[in-house]
């Protein structure tokens, strides 16, 4: 059992598309933000009210200049082969990533709000969209799919809009996440996942192998996983 909470986080190569300097460069960015956390003892409490072991809050990269910037081009390197006429953001978290990203690729941006808004249009996708568009939809972070599903389902449904995948920073990599996705029609992208994180956590010493196969049992149900 762990003593205290760990922060660390490592890439994964998607598709070959980034390379090991990169991926290296990202890991040791997000370990010493601590955007990851461990911790077997005490269990954090996700919004959800599920007893984890893991924690991810990314808001705090966006204040760091060098390391969003180092991101920012990862997403690059990864829509660079990517058939889109539009970068949407998720709110709130996805939004200051994917304006980034629209200026690196000097593609238009729009957003997707959680719920439509109670006065005026109602509508839950703001900026311009054309019916019909391509539209790369950006999140920080996949934990269940829930909301990341729901701001597909609000463009294809506003707009029209062709949604294929979805770009993120990080995922759990959970089989019900993955079931979400599957059922929407849209696949994911990102440039660290949870397995990585764990070797990278276990290959430091800050876990063990023991460690290590306990937290890839939470992926196969979280809410089961304390009890």
């Amino acid at each position: 059992i762990l003593d205290s909470i760990i922060g660390t986080t490592s890439v994964k190569n998607i598709i070959g598309k980034m390379n090991n300097e990169t991926a290296q460069k990202i890991a040791q960015a997000l370990l010493e933000c601590g955007a990851f956390k461990i911790s077997l003892d005490p269990l954090f409490t996700w919004t959800s009210g599920i007893k984890s072991p893991v924690y991810c809050d990314l808001r705090a990269l966006i204040s760091d200049v060098e390391t969003r910037r180092v991101i920012v081009d990862a997403f690059a390197e990864l829509l660079k082969d990517q058939n889109f006429d539009v970068i949407a953001g998720t709110a709130t978290a996805g939004i200051p990533w994917a304006a980034w990203i629209a200026e690196k690729l000097n593609k238009p941006m729009v957003y997707v709000r959680s719920e439509a808004k109670a006065h005026g249009t109602q509508k839950r996708v703001e900026g311009f969209l054309e019916k019909g568009a391509r539209v790369a939809l950006i999140e920080d972070h996949i934990s269940t799919g829930k909301s990341s599903v729901a701001a597909v389902e609000a463009l294809r449904t506003e707009a029209d809009a062709q949604v294929d995948s979805i770009f993120a920073i990080n995922t759990y990599e959970l089989k019900k996440a993955a079931e979400t996705f599957a059922a929407a029609g849209v696949s994911i992208q990102t440039v660290t996942n949870y397995s990585v994180i764990l070797e990278v956590a276990k290959e430091a010493g800050k876990i063990t192998e023991e460690n290590v196969q306990l937290l890839k049992k939470f992926q196969e149900d979280p809410a089961a996983w304390a009890l």
